[in-house]
């Protein structure tokens, strides 16, 4: 295997160390977010999961908009 690849041209000791960084702060913020993501959800499910909403029924819908008659 060709090390030179990995070297750089010698730019290697600075380029791989700052994409690991890159990476590590990436999951750090994607695990961050998640993490936020959950509470907010657990907060909004608090908040209205008491409300009941009511079920769409799309068949009487349906039935609704083709019975009406457009008069020429």
């Amino acid at each position: 295997m060709n090390l030179n690849f990995f070297i750089l041209d010698g730019y290697g000791y600075f380029v791989w160390p700052s994409f690991f960084i890159t990476l590590a702060v990436c999951f750090i913020l994607f695990y961050k977010t998640k993490k936020e993501l959950k509470k907010q959800e657990k907060i909004y499910l608090k908040k209205f999961k008491k409300e009941e909403f009511k079920e769409i029924n799309i068949e009487e819908i349906k039935k609704k908009i083709l019975s009406t008659r457009v008069i020429s």
